[in-house]
């Protein structure tokens, strides 16, 4: 009797990001030199690009290839609009590694509202990265106190 097969694989959750990137092979190991990335599989077309990757980054999946304009697959020029969002243990560590791994900070890690130390990166490859350990737990009381507080401070739209 054939085994039933899982509609989602080990590992898998119901959304996982997948990225083209210029040069997946660098990619690859900037993943695993600044966020601890490891790789379970790469596939290379004869020419050396990579058609199809997936690392494991904690408890979660990220699938990457190398860009393919000949078949209509290239990196965004402006992916300024993509954030990926990812929980560590010691974010502060975490943070380090991906700058010293050759990412550009966008915003400065910090203490947030919202109960995280928090801060972005961008990746050698143009996708940003926000980073964060969750450090307390906020009440959503607190959370529309401050939220109105900000709101205050923030300058009004003006309507026509």
């Amino acid at each position: 009797m054939a085994t039933k097969v899982k509609p989602i694989p080990d590992g898998f959750h119901t959304l996982t990001p997948h990225l083209t990137v210029k040069n997946a092979d660098r990619a690859l190991d900037f993943y695993k030199k600044a966020f601890g990335a490891e790789v379970l599989n790469v596939s290379h077309i004869p020419d050396g690009r990579v058609m199809h990757a997936t690392v494991r980054i904690g408890d979660s999946m990220l699938m990457l290839n190398d860009e393919f304009p000949e078949m209509g697959g290239s990196h965004a020029t402006d992916s300024s609009n993509i954030t990926i969002h990812a929980y560590f243990e010691n974010v502060d560590d975490i943070f380090k590694k991906a700058l010293a791994a050759g990412a550009t900070q966008k915003m400065p890690l910090a203490d947030q509202f919202w109960g995280d130390r928090y801060g972005q990166v961008t990746d050698p490859f143009g996708i940003r990265w926000s980073l964060g350990t969750h450090i307390r737990d906020v009440t959503p009381d607190e959370m529309k106190k401050v939220m109105e507080d900000m709101s205050k401070q923030m300058p009004q739209k003006k309507t026509a």
